[in-house]
């Protein structure tokens, strides 16, 4: 079967970035709805027409990604306001941060507790790899027909290249794998 809209693709891949750091690496397939919210656009039309065994190389811009660095998701905040236990990686809903934060962080996106000070928390709202330029190598395992159900979730649930957070009305908050 040729890969087209609604219908779901088995993939395994190797991401890098344009210094050849291998950032992830997806060796057990994973399938993903194409013409739903799995995938990001320029990936969509790239599989277009390929069916299974074909092999890809795609070069993805931030802005084709995870977007561009924006400094403006970047907050400082008081250490006393959290919990002891807070340590460096750890995930912070916006709307759960703690009173005295900054009203614009208490937003419905997730923050990285990137560093952690005596008297200060960094939280940043930007995905890890918004900024990047991506190298991604992909391999089609399988195509099968979408489901009925599938179709009308417009994802089969995978949350690889799009968990829809919010905020900022940007694709910040989307996670990888």
């Amino acid at each position: 079967m040729e890969i087209n809209n609604q219908c779901v693709v088995a993939l395994t891949w190797t991401l890098q970035d344009t210094l050849g750091e291998e950032l992830d690496l997806l060796d057990e397939p994973v399938e993903f709805l194409v013409g739903g919210e799995d995938l990001f656009a320029k990936i969509e039309n790239a599989l277009q027409g390929h069916e299974p065994g074909d092999q890809l190389a795609l070069q993805l811009e931030p802005e084709e990604a995870f977007g561009d660095y924006n400094e403006t998701l970047v907050f400082l905040e008081p250490r006393a306001l959290f919990p002891s236990e807070l340590e460096e990686g750890m995930t912070v809903e916006g709307t759960a941060l703690p009173e005295g934060c900054n009203e614009a962080a208490r937003q419905p996106m997730l923050y990285t507790v990137t560093e952690i000070y005596p008297d200060h928390v960094v939280l940043d709202g930007n995905h890890p790899l918004a900024g990047i330029a991506l190298r991604l190598k992909l391999r089609i395992e399988s195509v099968r027909e979408a489901t009925e159900e599938e179709i009308g979730r417009g994802t089969c649930g995978t949350g690889f290249f799009r968990v829809e957070v919010g905020g900022h009305g940007s694709s910040q908050g989307q996670t990888l794998h």
